[in-house]
């Protein structure tokens, strides 16, 4: 079977200035990121410090998920993704504005995490044992989201495909 479709132009994947290679990279740390969260209990720490949240803003959304519901989301979440791959490697135009928001979510998202193992809690009342969930992850997932941050800046002025 030929990868034809995802590889037309041979000389559009080979740009300098292609997106494919950061978008996979991302999408790759963002597994890495759920099954370090899996591995180190991400649950237990979420819901105890959206119900601490709750409790003291009743605004706040009280979202308490099960390993399942959050393992299979994320899992799809990150599926969804990586199928989109093939539109990163031909520089989609309509993919532009997908791998900003992502890559700034994870990027924000690894920093939390760091700085939550610096502080060594979420909020007051839920404190680490240890580093938090995704701690070992979480530098790969900030330096694939500039990555990718910096070649959705430097393709800018290349020829996009717009499908």
């Amino acid at each position: 079977m030929k990868l034809e479709f995802i590889y037309e132009d041979e000389a559009q994947v080979r740009t300098p200035g292609n997106l494919g290679f950061a978008w996979l990279l991302l999408c790759l740390s963002f597994a890495a990121n759920i099954l370090d969260d899996s591995l180190n209990d991400f649950l237990g720490y979420y819901n105890a410090t959206v119900l601490a949240l709750y409790g003291h803003f009743s605004w706040f959304p009280r979202v308490d998920l099960g390993y399942q519901e959050w393992l299979v989301g994320m899992i799809a979440a990150d599926a969804a993704l990586l199928v989109l791959t093939p539109w990163a490697y031909r520089n989609s135009l309509l993919l532009r504005p997908i791998a900003y928001a992502c890559s700034a979510i994870m990027l924000l998202d690894g920093l939390g995490i760091i700085f939550a193992s610096l502080l060594g809690r979420t909020v007051p009342s839920v404190h680490f044992t240890g580093r938090a969930p995704g701690f070992y992850s979480s530098p790969l997932l900030v330096l694939a989201s500039a990555f990718l941050l910096w070649r959705l800046r430097s393709s800018r002025k290349t020829n996009s495909r717009a499908i």
